[in-house]
């Protein structure tokens, strides 16, 4: 196991061997994780490199945020287009009214 350290202008990566699990799994080191900042829930983005290397980038919320928004969009879950605002507004609306109906058969199951 390496650890970062900062040495003027040279900073030295801070690695550690991990095992691959039954399901792909691996555990990134606590150590790793706080100086990461990595939080329980957070995305990482996980990319193949040349020559095998896979890196793991924390994603922002903003960067998540996006990326649900345009699996949203490829899986066909949109409202629109509306030629004006007031046409949009009464879709929303019929979209709360639909959701609350849904939600009342639910409980009454």
């Amino acid at each position: 196991m390496l650890h970062s350290q900062k040495l003027d202008s040279l900073t030295i990566t801070a690695m550690s061997l991990v095992r691959v699990k039954t399901k792909g799994q691996v555990t990134i080191p606590s150590r790793l994780r706080e100086k990461a900042g990595l939080k329980v829930g957070d995305f990482l983005d996980a990319k193949l490199e040349k020559g095998g290397r896979i890196t793991l980038t924390p994603k922002t919320l903003i960067d998540r945020r996006i990326d649900e928004a345009l699996t949203d969009v490829r899986r066909g879950r949109t409202y629109g287009p509306f030629d004006s605002a007031d046409e949009m507004i009464a879709s929303l609306k019929g979209n709360l009214r639909h959701r609350a109906q849904a939600k009342t058969a639910k409980r009454s199951r």
